[in-house]
């Protein structure tokens, strides 16, 4: 027993560590497919789901947008793949006929232009989406209410800028009331910027207004923390934010989005002493997983690396070349290990 009990911790100690959800935006999957790349693992054709399940992936990310190609149809059957493979599946809502981002967030084409109009529109709109996914027989486990949502969304009426928080926390509670009307899926919400601590807490100590959003109804706070955007994204910076946000507001927190590149070379990245290579981007969401668990009481939960798949688009609107963990062909790096069981 001298010599066994050490083995037996080596062996399940990745248990303790784990985090909840290991996982993948892999919104433009159906998008590549139909441009004609096949993925492959281990010089074998499998379609791209299975292979992240087999190393390790059990959450997916599924896009949403009003209008345009990441629809509701869209995102509904790539939910069907996502289900099959026993993956978890969020569910991210942009509220906007196309990208939303923080320098993007507008109002949908046919959508009310006021705030009332828009408290019934957007209570409605995601009713529907959390009903449709339910009665595919694929119900949504995580929903995400708005794409970084720094500055609000459905601009101007919702812009902290223009407005200030309560048109913004007037929607979110309607979002939320009409998501947990059709279901019982946690809800989730994102902002940019991880690593800046005075931004996360300026926004959560805002947006709560007495009538319209209240903390009880968001589970997870979700950020995004990508290397070549800003010299402040550092390793540092993130725990020292998370950790904070952590205590401060007690929720669950995981990156909903993030990358490394194996190809950079007009861009700066935050952390040196990482190599561009396949082997970085392991390193990276090492590191990133490493500050998630050495948060208190439990409450870093997740990683999400952004379209580890998306051939064609491979810089993946960085200044860095590539940042896939596919090679051009679709057959997949040694990084696809990143979502292994000790992530």
């Amino acid at each position: 027993m001298v010599v066994l009990l050490p083995l037996l911790f080596l062996s399940f100690s990745w248990l303790t560590s784990a985090l909840t959800y290991r996982g993948a935006d892999i919104s433009s999957l159906t998008v590549v497919e139909n441009s004609g790349v096949r993925y492959s693992d281990n010089g074998q054709v499998q379609p791209f789901e299975n292979i992240l399940r087999t190393h390790g992936m059990n959450t997916a990310r599924v896009r949403i947008w009003t209008a345009g190609q990441y629809n509701l149809q869209y995102g509904l059957a790539l939910a069907k793949r996502v289900k099959a493979a026993g993956m978890t599946l969020v569910v991210d809502l942009h509220y906007s006929d196309t990208w939303a981002d923080p320098g993007h967030q507008s109002i949908p084409s046919t959508w009310p232009n006021d705030l009332d109009g828009l408290n019934t529109q957007i209570y409605t709109y995601t009713q529907n989406v959390v009903q449709s996914f339910a009665n595919q027989g694929t119900p949504i486990d995580i929903l995400q209410v708005g794409n970084e949502i720094n500055d609000g969304f459905l601009w101007p009426v919702g812009r902290i800028s223009v407005n200030g928080f309560h048109p913004l926390s007037e929607l979110l509670h309607s979002a939320i009331n009409g998501a947990k009307s059709a279901g019982s899926p946690k809800i989730l919400i994102h902002l940019a910027n991880g690593w800046d601590y005075n931004g996360l807490n300026s926004w959560f100590s805002g947006v709560y207004v007495p009538g319209a959003l209240s903390s009880g109804q968001v589970d997870i706070i979700g950020v995004s923390f990508y290397p070549f955007y800003d010299a402040g994204a550092t390793l540092s910076a993130l725990r020292s934010s998370l950790t904070n946000m952590a205590n401060k507001f007690g929720k669950p927190l995981v990156v909903a989005e993030t990358d490394w590149p194996v190809s950079c070379s007009g861009g700066h990245l935050t952390e040196t002493s990482i190599p561009v290579s396949s082997g970085g981007q392991q390193t990276w969401t090492n590191d990133i997983k490493s500050v998630l668990t050495s948060l208190p009481n439990g409450l870093g939960q997740g990683i999400f690396y952004w379209e580890p798949g998306w051939v064609g688009s491979a810089n993946l609107g960085s200044s860095c070349a590539d940042n896939l963990l596919v090679n051009s062909n679709g057959s997949t790096r040694d990084s696809i290990n990143i979502f292994s069981a000790d992530m």
